[in-house]
């Protein structure tokens, strides 16, 4: 029996590899801070723990209701206001004397998160990533061939630069030139993505539209969990191609968590390369793709193996299944807990890329990934739009990007850029 899914979501993973590592050497977290009597808008350093932060025991952070029933109070916008100090991932402080009126974004997460604040006005700057984002295309794209042009970034006259884990390396030209920007840890996880939300909401002055945001996304957690409360959960796997899969610590794995899979590559970290003997051993039964035509099931070794075997496959839009953004985690959990409950439905086929109770996005359709004409299985085309690193060879926005140290990882990553594997992500 033919068991296809194709629903569609966005994004590729691809510069986590590189997002990953740099997130871990800056190694600081974000601090907000306002000259303002206000408890609630010092984010960090004696404050309530922002969501996503792990305790002191080292344990996961919560997903969900659980999650937003331990989390401090929500700012609002009366708590929201400037002067704002706000230190980030790499441990520097600036300072924003008003609310920015031209905020330039480098990666795709951020952008879409303007978009789903309504601060999109504001936007004067985007990287090439983003512009499947309704009237993105009317901003200055501010992409070079890898990473971001300080050139143009600079020809936006930002207020405010929102810079992703991924693209360390453009932060230090950027201040150079005098340029106020704001870097990003990397976002491994669903809570990872509501604190983002929560800093760029601060950092913008619209906290009751991130604290709406992050409560939506939240509903659309639960709703996908309670989905596959009572089906079988699949081992799944998301191949980037070349052997490269997504696996532990990383924001794909959180939305294969979520949507009701589990990652037979959850034993290693961020995105590993595997052999074609290890592929078969883990033997998944599902395949997260990002092209329609799902034409990695036919490549060995995914073709012997039994999502192979039975062409079982799920299409993720690739505007945002790579995107550690709201939208992007309302939109792949929903996609993919769909197409679990379909999989344990004798019979059930969705070929048209469609899904029930799923509503297009931002100009984007489930099994039509904007921008993604050539996408390609196991691997994000340079359009995937991917938060991490942008490059045109797979250029992709970091801020899914895994943390994981060493050498190994900067190799892979290098590895995959060569081969045009890689593609905007964060």
């Amino acid at each position: 029996m033919r068991n296809s899914f194709a629903i569609a979501m966005a994004a590729l993973v691809a510069t986590a590899l590189i997002g990953g590592v740099a997130g871990t050497a800056a190694g600081a977290q974000p601090t907000i801070a306002t000259d303002r009597p206000s408890a609630s808008a010092q984010l960090t350093g004696g404050a309530q723990p922002a969501a996503g932060a792990q305790s002191a025991a080292g344990t996961q952070p919560a997903v969900g209701s659980a999650a937003r029933a331990g989390a401090a109070p929500a700012q609002t916008d009366g708590a929201c206001g400037f002067p704002l100090n706000a230190t980030d991932a790499t441990g520097t402080t600036i300072t924003l004397e008003e609310r920015p009126e031209r905020i330039t974004t480098l990666n795709p997460s951020a952008a879409q998160t303007l978009w789903e604040l309504g601060e999109q006005d504001r936007v004067v700057g985007v990287s090439r990533f983003a512009l499947y984002l309704d009237g993105a295309e009317e901003r200055a794209n501010v992409s070079a061939e890898f990473g971001a042009s300080v050139e143009r970034v600079v020809d936006t006259e930002p207020d405010l630069v929102l810079a992703p884990n991924s693209l360390a390396a453009d932060v230090g030209p950027l201040r150079e030139q005098g340029l106020k920007v704001y870097h990003f840890p990397a976002a491994t996880s669903i809570d990872d993505i509501a604190e983002k939300t929560e800093t760029i909401g601060r950092l913008v002055g619209a906290c009751d539209a991130a604290s709406e945001t992050n409560e939506e996304m939240y509903d659309a957690v639960d709703a996908a969990e309670n989905r596959t409360a009572g089906v079988d959960r699949p081992a799944a796997l998301y191949p980037l191609g070349g052997g490269y899969v997504a696996a532990n610590n990383t924001f794909i794995d959180a939305i294969m968590n979520v949507g009701g899979a589990d990652n037979v590559a959850a034993e290693y970290e961020a995105y590993p390369q595997l052999s074609d003997e290890v592929i078969l051993q883990t033997d998944p039964e599902l395949i997260l793709v990002t092209d329609p035509e799902a034409a990695i099931l036919a490549e060995e070794p995914y073709a012997s193996t039994t999502a192979g075997v039975e062409e079982n496959y799920v299409v993720m839009n690739v505007d945002y299944l790579n995107q550690p953004a709201p939208r992007s985690v309302i939109r792949s959990t929903t996609t993919l807990s769909n197409a679990v409950v379909e999989l344990q439905e004798e019979g059930s086929e969705s070929t048209d890329g469609t899904e029930s109770g799923e509503s297009s996005d931002d100009g984007s359709s489930d099994g039509d990934s904007s921008g993604s004409d050539d996408t390609s299985d196991g691997g994000d085309s340079p359009t995937d739009g991917m938060d991490g690193n942008e490059t045109d060879a797979g250029g992709s926005d970091g801020d899914t990007g895994a943390e994981v140290p060493g050498f190994g990882v900067v190799a892979a990553a290098i590895a995959l850029l060569a081969t045009g594997l890689l593609a905007r992500r964060d």
